[in-house]
Formats: structure tokens, sequence, C-alpha cells
């Protein structure tokens, strides 16, 4: 039971550590389009940008799963990449269909991964807000100002 605590923990910061850099790298990317759309005429769509990034972040989820599926494949607990990747995503998504199972030794360490991805899909979805708060920020406040009647 230690064992799995311990591996578990340590998962937990490998994966935020890659969701972190993930982010970082998605958030750097839309600075600088955010930056070069208003220094120069050129025009982008927001909704493509948005789902660039949240395809972006779809592809930290992948590889967390894939991380957690090598190490149940290293433990011994699957003898298949196929097994261990559906199990990975189930158990990471919080779907957790059952019609695959881990062994008493390893049940422990499957909860873990499910509150791991829990948590982590709750950042992602406080990041698209986030995003889509700034990516359309000015586009808001343009609209806004249309709609007031001139005064005096």
């Amino acid at each position: 039971m230690i064992l799995s605590i311990l591996v578990g923990a340590a998962m937990i910061i490998a994966t935020t550590l890659i969701h972190a850099g993930f982010m970082m790298a998605g958030l750097g990317d839309l600075r600088e389009r955010v930056r070069k759309r208003r220094s120069s005429a050129a025009s982008w769509r927001p909704a493509f940008v948005l789902s660039l990034f949240v395809l972006w972040m779809f592809l930290a989820a992948v590889v967390e799963v894939w991380l957690w599926s090598a190490l149940y494949l290293l433990l011994g607990v699957f003898d298949a990449l196929e097994i261990a990747v559906y199990f990975s995503t189930v158990t990471f998504t919080t779907l957790g269909y059952g019609d695959v199972v881990l062994t008493p030794p390893f049940r422990l360490l499957s909860s873990f991964q499910a509150v791991n991805g829990l948590i982590l899909f709750g950042w992602t979805t406080a990041l698209v807000f986030a995003v889509v708060q700034w990516l359309y920020k000015d586009d808001r406040a343009v609209g806004e100002h249309a709609m007031r009647p001139p005064g005096p």
C-alpha cells in the first residue's frame, strides 16, 4: 500500500509538471499571437486559436495517459499496450467502465490516477475559460462600445 501511495504521488507530480509545461508553451504561443494581432493589421479568428489551444491541452492529457500506461506496463499490471492505454484512459477521464480492473496490490494506484485526471481536467477547464475571456476581451469591449447610444 505504501508503495502505491509513493508511486501515485510521484505520478501526480510528473503529470502536473507535464501539464504545466504544456500550459506555459500554449499560453506563450497565445501571447505571441495576440501581440502580433495588436501590432499588425492581420486578422485571425479567436475561435480557431481557441480550438488549437484546446487541442494542445488535449495532447497534454494524451501524454499523461500514456505515462500512466507505461507505468502499468512497467509494473507488469498489463501485458499489452492496448489494454494499458484503454484502462489508463477510462481511469484518467474517470469514466471507469469497470470492464478492466486492477488486482488488489494495484487498485489504490488506479484511484490516484482517477483523482489526478479529475484535477488536471479541472485545471484545463479553468484555462480554457481564461483563454476565452482573453481572446474575446477586445471584441467584447468593441461590441459594448458600438451598442452605447451616442452621448453628450
